[in-house]
């Protein structure tokens, strides 16, 4: 295993490395639209690693603008390929500007002989055992009325502790975490960008945060249901400038039609893919592929303004696909939420049925527009109302048909629970806006990780 000093970039070696990048970097250059925030936009004088988002491209650049790692020292460039040496890039040279590529799919659940271990690992030496929760916390037996407690109930929150000691992973400051090719990965652990400012995350597939111990609440609706802990990517407590650029968010391969039953409901093992809470905000989101997740992205915490959302969440979502999601795309309290030019496709057979597309919640002023729906999907559906008042919903496409989904939600609903326009603002920070028609074409190639080293 790498110690952190070998860690560090290797002179010839990374020159090569940064040239093969800069040349997938103009290889590519038609699978965009141009003047956009991508891996191929900004000059081939630029490489991949030392890209920052541009002014004026959403959210994100407000403020003080996202540069991550841009401006890293050759000694704070580290390449790594295992959970081990990953961690000990993010804990090295504390907030000085770092840049950390991936190599290979580094699985969150490595053991220390570099061998990825079983959920038992945490379960181990806790007197965690499942097949005796389940009959210890069994409806019929233990009823509806309280949520599990007692030794059980005890072994396993310390097996899940276990499990979040080692999989739950900060992202420190003025940090660029790229893959070094399009196959580059996390699988298995749980990222966060907590109370920091100004990180860049690119060219990932970023994949199932799974909860080895879900607990079971039968309080929860009227038939109970097994909740898991862990997003994929959580940006919360006051962080901001985060730009998240060409990466695939997905519960792949642990899909939530094939996992179990048990108390009759869906033994589910995954939380959210990409939250913005706690205050969180400057937020840019382009060019990302979200696949096969239901509860996707939750922006705001709670309905109480007691988190210090009011005034932050300031998140742009634009040049995205939303493949076969179920909900929250996004589900948005407080925060100022501009989602357009994004292809949302429904197709037959999804691993996660769909519910609806963009939540409107507490105080929430998203402006949704510009975008492509495709798939079996109603048009009454695609807003919720979560005790929502406003939304801007115009210009949007259904199945290459231009509809008004404010119209449309208002017309199904009763009228305690209709929206009315939002007139409060208008996004600026925005690049070049395409027409919706043109949405799926333009987004059929070039969103996810697509450089290779070496191309």
């Amino acid at each position: 295993m790498r110690t952190t000093t070998s860690l560090r970039v290797r002179g010839a070696a990374a020159e090569t490395l940064s040239a093969a990048l800069i040349a997938g970097t103009a290889l590519a250059a038609s699978a965009a639209p141009s003047g956009q925030a991508n891996p191929r936009a900004q000059t081939q004088q630029t490489a991949l690693e030392r890209q920052v988002l541009p002014d004026g491209d959403g959210w994100g650049s407000a403020g003080t603008g996202t540069t991550g790692g841009a401006e890293a020292a050759s000694e704070h460039v580290y390449d790594v390929e295992s959970r081990a040496e990953l961690l000990a890039a993010f804990e090295d040279a504390g907030d000085a500007p770092k840049i950390i590529r991936v190599y290979g799919v580094i699985d969150g659940n490595e053991g220390p002989d570099g061998v990825p271990q079983s959920c038992d690992a945490y379960a181990a030496g806790t007197g965690y055992d499942f097949e005796a929760y389940l009959e210890e916390y069994a409806p019929e037996t233990w009823g509806w009325d309280e949520e599990p407690y007692g030794a059980l109930e005890d072994a396993r929150d310390a097996a899940a502790g276990n499990q979040q000691a080692w999989i739950r992973w900060d992202i420190p400051s003025n940090t660029t975490l790229v893959g070094a090719d399009s196959e580059a990965g996390i699988t298995g652990a749980a990222l966060r960008v907590n109370q920091q400012e100004n990180v860049i995350i690119r060219n990932l597939t970023i994949s199932d945060s799974r909860d080895c111990f879900p607990a079971w609440d039968p309080t929860d609706g009227d038939l109970g249901n097994w909740n898991s802990e862990y997003d994929l990517l959580q940006i919360i407590n006051g962080s901001e400038n985060v730009w998240l650029d060409h990466n695939t968010f997905t519960d792949a391969p642990n899909f939530d039609d094939e996992l179990p039953e048990y108390f009759g409901r869906t033994y589910q093992t995954h939380d959210g893919a990409v939250d913005v809470t706690n205050g969180s905000t400057y937020v840019t989101m382009s060019y990302n592929r979200f696949e096969d997740h239901d509860k996707l992205m939750l922006i705001g915490s709670t309905d109480s303004p007691d988190r210090g959302d009011p005034g932050k969440l300031k998140v742009t979502i634009h040049h995205n696909v939303f493949k076969d999601i179920g909900q929250r795309a996004p589900r948005v309290r407080y925060g100022q939420v501009d989602v357009y030019n994004n292809h949302f496709i429904a197709t037959d057979g999804a691993h996660v049925p769909y519910s609806y597309l963009f939540g409107v919640g507490a105080e929430s002023h998203l402006h949704a527009s510009h975008n492509a729906i495709t798939g079996d999907i109603a048009a009454e559906s695609v807003l919720k109302n979560w005790r929502g008042e406003v939304v801007t919903a115009t210009h949007n496409t259904l199945n290459g048909h231009q509809v008004d989904l404010l119209a449309a939600h208002n017309a199904a609903v009763d009228a305690e629970t209709q929206l009315a326009a939002d007139a409060s603002w208008t996004p600026q920070l925005r690049g070049k806006v395409h027409a919706p028609q043109a949405i799926p074409a333009l987004l059929s190639r070039g969103t996810g990780p697509v450089l290779t080293a070496g191309e």
